[in-house]
Order: structure tokens, then sequence, then C-alpha cells
């Protein structure tokens, strides 16, 4: 990889974390009324997976969507304003941290539904066959996800098809405070694939660079005709499942796990990597921090002076009419 392609995820996971502890910091101050699903911890596998895809193609994720919609290339002022309900956000107020879209940047579907967004990119990635757009699909989803049918019968239906679609599964052990292990048989879930005749991988989560490369093999494969990929990504969210606080205190999860887990820092890690091969210096590093920090300053700036959306405006955009 090119120095300018290694800083450029540096600054995508740099982005996500620095975004996601902001909220941590405000969302006290009790103006979000949106529920909020961190993504702390998890950063390296939407820097990893995004950085290959174009801006046209489809990207759908779930409610823990911040870090995907970001890596993807929306606005951070667009999502800041949609946290706060403000007419600027990116649905305009009434989304929420669980249903941005932003369809300029390629991001075509949240949903808070586990295992909603997994058929809408076999949707897409099917349309995209249809018209011969030569564009890529791809559904973020948790290890909860592949409890459900919309998993099974997705990636049955892509293996069929031969669709363009990349499943992305954040394995981080945990559906809110239920432990894989007391709800799937066996915990590798790239193996699933082989029932459905598709390519799994099962990378470490963690490591930007193994998931980068992951993704792009799969990626470049699916967009020259080689089918739908399972990639499942081993990961661990520090926060609880919802909120700013952590949930080993109300005995969801043991503290010695998250302590193990924290130790394998993403951000970290990556750091380290780029300092080492001599990429970046580590005043290059703070300088690339201040930089984000100053940005997302300003987009919080411009998200609690946005206005409110009128009284007048609140049927506005619920239904579409084709014309």
């Amino acid at each position: 990889m090119q120095n300018d392609m290694l800083l450029e995820l540096c600054r995508k996971i740099l982005l996500i974390r620095r975004f996601e502890e902001k909220v941590v910091e405000v969302y006290p101050e009790q103006d979000m009324k949106t529920p909020v699903h961190l993504c702390i911890g998890q950063e390296a596998i939407a820097a990893g997976v995004c950085i290959n895809l174009k801006k046209e193609d489809y990207m759908f994720s779930n409610h823990r969507n911040h870090g995907h919609c970001l890596a993807k290339g929306i606005d951070p002022k667009m999502l800041l304003a949609e946290f706060y309900g403000k007419k600027a956000g990116c649905c305009k107020g009434k989304g929420g941290s669980m249903h941005p879209v932003a369809p300029e940047c390629g991001i075509f579907g949240t949903s808070a539904i586990v295992g909603g967004c997994i058929p809408l990119a076999v949707g897409t990635a099917l349309a995209s066959v249809m018209r011969g757009d030569g564009r890529v699909s791809v559904a973020f989803f948790g290890d909860g996800a592949v409890d459900e049918g919309t998993f099974h019968e997705s990636l049955n239906f892509a293996s069929l098809k031969k669709l363009p679609v990349i499943f992305i599964c954040e394995n981080n052990f945990y559906a809110t405070s239920s432990h894989i292990s007391a709800r799937q048989p066996h915990s590798n879930i790239a193996k699933r694939a082989e029932g459905y005749g598709i390519k799994g991988i099962q990378v470490n989560g963690n490591e930007v660079l193994e998931v980068y490369k992951a993704a792009q093999e799969a990626i470049l494969g699916s967009r020259k005709g080689e089918g739908p990929v399972l990639i499942e990504c081993r990961t661990y969210r520090w926060k609880g499942h919802v909120g700013p606080d952590c949930d080993y205190e109300k005995g969801c999860r043991p503290l010695q796990e998250l302590q193990e887990w924290t130790a394998k820092c993403p951000v970290n890690s990556y750091k380290d990597y780029l300092i080492r091969k001599g990429v970046i210096t580590t005043e290059g590093y703070q300088e690339m921090i201040d930089k984000i920090d100053s940005e997302l300053e300003s987009a919080l700036r411009f998200a609690r002076e946005s206005p409110f959306p009128e009284e007048k405006e609140l049927f506005d955009d619920v239904y579409y009419m084709r014309k």
C-alpha cells in the first residue's frame, strides 16, 4: 500500500474514534434525544472495508452505524445534526442515530431491525446486475443478525444469482447482553458461508490492514462477477449495547474480558504500526488528531445551533410517490 492510502486509513479510523468519544462527552447533557449505539473498539472494520468502496457503491448498516457512515463519507456535521433532531441533519432530524441515510455517499439504508439491512443489500446488488452498472453492495451487521432468517435467505439468494454483494459480520460476541455461546452452536460465523456455496473469511477485526486486504480481495472479485463473500470480523465493543456507559457494572459481561479487549485497541495498534514503519511521526499523528478534533468541534457547534424542523414539516418525506 502507498503511504497516502495508509494515512487515509489512519484518518478514517481516528475520525470514527474521536467522533464517538465526542458523542460520549456530550450525551449526558440530554440534548440528544436519540438512543446511540457506539462502535468504540470496532473502528478498524468500517475503515478497512469502506476505503475499498467507490462513492457510488451501495452501503447498508445496522443500529451501530456511525463508523460505517463516517467511513463511507458522510459529513460529520449532517450526522451530528441528525442526532440532535435538526433540519440540517441527513434525514432532516427524523432518522436519529439508528436511521441515517445519505444517497449522495452511497449510504442507502441503516436499519434498527436486527438483520434488516442484509436483504436490502441483496436487492441493490440484484439491481446492479440488471442495470450492468458495476456497483458493489455491502451490508454491515452483527453476530446477533446471524440468528435471523434474513441472513440465511439473503446468502442463499445472493449465491444462487451470483450477486455482487459483500456481507460484513462484525462479530463482537454479544447480541445486547447475550453471548454468542448461548445463541449459536459454534462461534465460527465465516463457516456458515460453506452451506451456501460462497467464500467465507474470518479476520481479526481489530487489525485494520487485515480487514482492508480481505475486503479488497472480496470487493474486487465481486465487481468482476465472482459473486458474494461473507467476511467475519472478530472484534469487541467497549461500551454497552446502547448509550455511553459500560455494561459490565450491570453484570452483562465480565470486566476482565473488557480489559483484555481494550488492550487490543485497533487505533493504538495501527498508530504503532505507522510510526514503526516511518509512515508518520508522533508529532504528525497528533496533528492529525488535532485537525479532526477541530473539525468535530465545528460540526458540533453547527449541530447545536441549527434550527429544528417546523411542525408543518412533520409528514414531509415520509411517503414517496413514483413519478
